[in-house]
């Protein structure tokens, strides 16, 4: 049986997700979505990220050689720490974009 706060942690979990599936689906019904991916891109080509993860890319294949690597290897070693070399500023300005549309499309 559910306690309290196993309830309200529940509630608002589902909640989180309802509100994510809606955000994300006014974002693509509004092409929102594309241009903040496009932004993306190019503020990540922009910062060097895409260098950066391309050289992590050649480490993993050089430690366990081009013969042994797999795409499922190559992204589970590059994808934890492509994550946190995304600078702070673009996902700071990521996130003021998608407020701000949120806030002008508010219904």
């Amino acid at each position: 049986m559910f306690n309290r706060f196993q309830f309200l942690f529940q509630t608002n979990t589902s909640r989180e997700k309802q509100m994510r599936a809606a955000i994300n689906q006014k974002l693509i019904e509004m092409g929102e979505r594309e241009r903040l991916k496009e932004l993306l891109r190019a503020k990540l080509i922009e910062c060097g990220w895409r260098d950066q993860l391309k050289a992590l890319c050649k480490e993993v294949i050089k430690e366990k050689g081009i013969e042994n690597v797999t795409v499922e290897d190559l992204v589970a070693g590059v994808t934890p720490k492509g994550r946190a070399l995304v600078p702070d500023s673009v996902k700071k300005e990521l996130l003021q974009r998608i407020r701000a549309f949120l806030a002008q499309h508010s219904t």
